[in-house]
């Protein structure tokens, strides 16, 4: 039952992504583009996002298990130190350059879309460079 309901909370995630333009790279980097001709249509996107995400992380927080029994798993840790501060430079770079990130990138890979393809490609890539990095 719980990889059922992990299944439909993937799927209906997928599908506001979809609806909502965020799989959209072109999209994107239209509301990157403060510069010149912005979109600013994906902060309402971003918002009920946040607002949902806020509700959610209230409601969770004072409790051990979830709706289906399984473990909580909520981040503890403060710290703000150098990989995060150097992950999110990157992640912040192939965001705008590329106009996907790795929800959406799943999601055009999944639709067969060679520029979510290579982008899940490099995503894994990046895992594996940062595990040998980590090791060494």
């Amino acid at each position: 039952m719980t990889k059922f309901v992990a299944f439909l909370c993937g799927l209906l995630f997928s599908a506001g992504l979809i609806v909502g333009g965020m799989s959209n790279p072109q999209k994107i980097l239209g509301f990157l583009d403060i510069t010149g001709n912005w979109d600013p249509s994906l902060l309402i996107i971003m918002g009920a996002g946040l607002t949902v995400s806020v509700i959610g992380y209230q409601l969770t927080r004072r409790r051990q298990q979830s709706v289906l029994a399984c473990p909580l798993n909520i981040p503890t840790n403060k710290v703000i130190d150098k990989p995060l501060v150097l992950g999110s430079v990157l992640f912040g770079f192939g965001w705008g350059l590329a106009g996907i990130c790795p929800g959406p990138g799943l999601v055009l890979a999944g639709a067969g879309f060679y520029q979510g393809i290579l982008f899940v490609l490099a995503m894994i890539v990046g895992w594996l460079l940062v595990g040998f990095f980590r090791k060494a």
